[in-house]
């Protein structure tokens, strides 16, 4: 009888309808229990177990993650099909146009040879280029110049001019069988003769040392403004005329100085160009 009155008052404490709806609480929490005694008696925590679940879910895995990855490899296929197709259409459209170009290109080049002919105009030829990696940069406070890595044996010169992707960078003064000195035109030592581009005013380019060579011996009536492109007269026959050399820029003291076109602080490669041996000089 006693132990009936127990079981009456164990059950009125937790009646039967609470165990049944909070059974999951109670079995996570003996689960949780029980895991905690686990890794408390296995050093390892538990990790070789855990390693011959995973592989023994492997397989499963893998197999439920099939359909989920023939469905990305599937959409990107599309996708990537879309875009070729899009491309595709771009490079048609440029085509056209590049064709179009092409045509006008011919109908420009028939009318120059013409006019050409009725001219009777004689063109210079055309200039070769040697092209060298800079290896050496020895500018300071009193030279500016770089080393390159060409010589003799391809072809490069003393005297020939040296230029960049924007515009003239100097001239090679010494030359050896793998390496050729070009000095700066912004180097005191350096002259080279220029003329202002559309006014035919002929000046010569001077460095001083400075980040702005300054021209000299500008005609007295020169018309020249800040802004004006300076380009290589070819006056001397050392270098080619034409080539880009930088922009005018006016002093406070009057004087005309030049900001040069190439950067010369960050040359990686110039090409030599080798004008004497196409002209004849």
């Amino acid at each position: 009888m006693k132990l009936r009155s127990r079981s009456r008052g164990f059950s009125r404490v937790i009646p039967l309808h609470v165990w049944g709806a909070r059974l999951p609480t109670f079995l996570s929490l003996f689960l949780a229990i029980g895991l905690y005694l686990f890794s408390a008696v296995y050093d390892d925590g538990g990790q070789g177990v855990r390693g011959k679940v995973i592989d023994f879910f492997a397989p499963v895995l893998a197999a439920a993650n099939a359909p989920f990855q023939q469905a990305a490899d599937t959409v990107g296929t599309v996708t990537g099909f879309a875009q070729m197709q899009a491309e595709n259409e771009r490079l048609k459209a440029e085509n056209i146009r590049l064709r179009e170009w092409y045509q006008t290109a011919l109908v420009l080049q028939a009318r120059q040879d013409s006019l050409e002919k009725l001219m009777n105009l004689k063109l210079p030829p055309q200039h070769h280029y040697i092209t060298a990696r800079v290896i050496a940069d020895s500018g300071n406070s009193y030279v500016q110049s770089v080393i390159v890595l060409a010589g003799s044996p391809d072809g490069v010169r003393k005297g020939q001019a040296a230029i960049s992707d924007n515009g003239v960078v100097g001239r090679v003064i010494e030359t050896g069988d793998r390496s050729a000195r070009i000095l700066l035109l912004t180097d005191m030592n350096s002259r080279i003769p220029v003329m202002i581009e559309g006014k035919n005013d002929h000046a010569i380019l001077a460095g001083n040392n400075d980040s702005y060579p300054e021209l000299l011996h500008l005609p007295a009536d020169t018309k020249a403004e800040a802004g004006d492109r300076i380009v290589t007269s070819g006056h001397g026959g050392m270098f080619p005329p034409g080539l880009p050399v930088g922009e005018l820029i006016a002093l406070e003291d009057g004087r005309m100085a030049v900001r040069p076109v190439a950067d010369l602080d960050r040359l990686g490669f110039v090409r030599v160009v080798d004008y004497q041996a196409v002209s004849g000089l």
